[in-house]
């Protein structure tokens, strides 16, 4: 591993994104949310989302310089086609826009289709609240969930995401998948030899299992039972059905067919806080919120009662000051597309 600052991480990373084709501009947009996850230490999809980007790029299924349009059907509202760009890319367009709705109206809707992996939702969530935009931000995904009750895969895990500012001091963000557990924990148990919980995953029966490679072989489960699976449904709903984007099994898994348009759709929900109250209202309202959480009788002494956010804004100020630490073959991966490689 080798320890490196953000303004040379996103720096590598936009020329990374500039070698396989994509504009200046368009590369340092792009970057700049695959940074923000590895500062937020969610590292898998951070700038190690290069690699396979870059295989979706040189195979086909995404277009290093897409033509995105956006359409205003409504005041406050707009959709956006990506023209199958790299997902950052068509997300950063989306929250633009969705920002710019917002300021001048109030509220600012964007739904973005014939899109591909956009990294994670919290960075998108954060650069709203650092604006000071309330926003809600979903993303439909290919499936690895068997609908309640049912033993084939049909549902993704859709990650979804808010975010609220608080002016002066970190804003509360929420970021997550739908499943009890990523797939990489299940993998991280698969090459460690030890079972996992019998509430992570099934086989591919649809049975709940300890064995990590039939989880691997089967299916996800849902958090919370028939009610995850309900809002992952919502969240496709909303990202995929309504943005005019593949939904369901009609999205395409780029490893299976990374030649084939994946057709993603993600979908931005921003508010002004201006509109609701001065700076100084909301950071007191927002401190007496946080003071009543953080000041909740521990059961753990040893464990302090948390705000959704606060351990990756404690990981985004140490990784700020200190740097992030990247793999060295990653690094090398990264110069070497931005060498054209």
């Amino acid at each position: 591993m080798k320890t490196v600052r953000e303004e040379e991480l996103n720096a590598l990373a936009a020329r990374a994104l500039e070698g396989l084709g994509m504009l200046r501009p368009d590369a340092a947009d792009a970057a700049r949310i695959l940074v923000l996850g590895d500062l937020f230490g969610v590292h898998t999809h951070g700038v190690s989302r290069l690699e396979s980007y870059a295989q979706r790029m040189k195979g086909g299924g995404t277009r290093a310089r897409p033509a995105i349009r956006i359409e205003r059907v409504a005041p406050a509202i707009a959709r956006l086609d990506g023209d199958r760009g790299v997902g950052p890319l068509v997300g950063m367009r989306a929250l633009d826009e969705a920002m710019s709705m917002a300021r001048e109206l109030g509220t600012g809707i964007v739904f973005a289709r014939n899109s591909n992996h956009f990294g994670a939702i919290g960075p998108y969530n954060y650069l709203a609240a650092e604006a000071g935009f309330a926003s809600i931000i979903g993303s439909n995904s290919s499936t690895t969930i068997a609908p309640h009750g049912g033993r084939d895969a049909r549902v993704g895990n859709s990650p979804l995401g808010f975010g609220v500012p608080r002016p002066g001091g970190r804003p509360i963000i929420l970021d997550m998948a739908i499943s009890v557990v990523a797939r990489a924990k299940i993998r991280d148990a698969l090459k460690a030899g030890r079972p996992i919980p019998d509430t992570w995953a099934t086989d591919r029966e649809g049975r709940p299992t300890t064995d990590p490679q039939a989880a691997l072989d089967g299916f996800l489960l849902p958090m919370g039972g028939y009610k995850g699976y309900g809002l992952a449904l919502i969240v496709d709903l909303f990202a995929g059905l309504l943005s005019g984007a593949a939904y369901l099994t009609h999205v395409q898994t780029w490893i299976d067919a990374p030649a084939a348009p994946q057709d993603l759709g993600h979908f931005f929900f921003l508010i002004d806080t201006a509109r609701l109250g001065s700076p100084a209202w909301l950071a007191e309202r927002m401190d007496d919120f946080a003071n009543i959480l953080h000041s909740t009788p521990r059961a753990d002494p040893a464990k302090p009662v948390l705000l959704p956010g606060e351990m990756e804004m404690d990981r985004l100020e140490r990784h700020r000051r200190e740097g992030v630490a990247i793999d060295e073959d990653l690094l090398e991966k990264l110069a070497a597309y931005a060498r054209g490689g």
